[in-house]
């Protein structure tokens, strides 16, 4: 499985109607495959949206993209090109201990968490949020962990649902006192190889009325 993460900036004030035209086209774009999730942020970058699309691989990616213009009826791709300011696509694989994006109420507020790990840290991180994991979702389910296959190198993506921004912060501090969390603590008390950051990024998205993970 992999996730087609596109990531469009908007001009401002266009989000509202960006959003609507998108919801008409996807009614012909679901016949062919659905989205996994679409967000627009709440609080970090303004005016962007960001829609997930799951594909068994790259090959049935190309396919069904082919498939949905041509057969579309010219009501895909959304004719929002006026709105845009930048686009961007990104592949991610999902980590084994990753779930997979179903349909279903899980927010609606999601925090994004991106960072970036310097070159060959992949294998140190996986093996800290292996050991850390299983007791971070004990305390709340995760929406989606990846690490980018193409696009950004080097980008490992965390996803985390919540009923509401005070139950993030009221997680967040209970993970804290209880030493089982973030996957670099539990590491260090393991005595796995630490595993080094250049980057970090932090946004709260919410869905759209169409998407079909509120």
């Amino acid at each position: 499985m992999i996730y087609e993460v596109r990531t469009y900036d908007l001009k401002p004030h266009s989000l509202p109607e960006v959003e609507k035209r998108f919801a008409e086209a996807y009614e012909t774009r679901k016949k062919f495959s659905q989205l996994a999730a679409f967000w627009h942020t709440e609080i970090g970058p303004l005016n962007q949206i960001i829609h997930v699309w799951p594909y068994k691989d790259l090959e049935e990616r190309g396919r069904i993209r082919d498939t949905a213009v041509k057969e579309g009826a010219g009501k895909w791709p959304p004719k929002t090109a006026e709105f845009l300011a930048r686009q961007r696509s990104e592949i991610f694989m999902q980590f084994s201990f990753s779930p997979e994006i179903k349909p279903g109420k899980q927010g609606p507020f999601f925090e994004m968490r991106v960072y970036t790990y310097a070159a060959g840290q992949l294998g140190n991180l996986t093996k800290a949020w292996e050991a850390a994991i299983p007791n971070r979702l004990k305390h709340g389910p995760a929406t989606a962990i990846w690490y980018s296959e193409l696009g950004g190198l080097n980008q490992f993506v965390h996803i985390w649902p919540y009923k509401s921004l005070d139950e993030r912060w009221a997680m967040r501090n209970k993970l804290r006192e209880t030493g089982e969390w973030p996957p670099s603590v539990v590491a260090k008390k393991l005595g796995l190889p630490d595993y080094h950051l250049v980057q970090q990024e932090n946004k709260i998205v919410m869905p759209s009325a169409f998407s079909p993970l509120q």
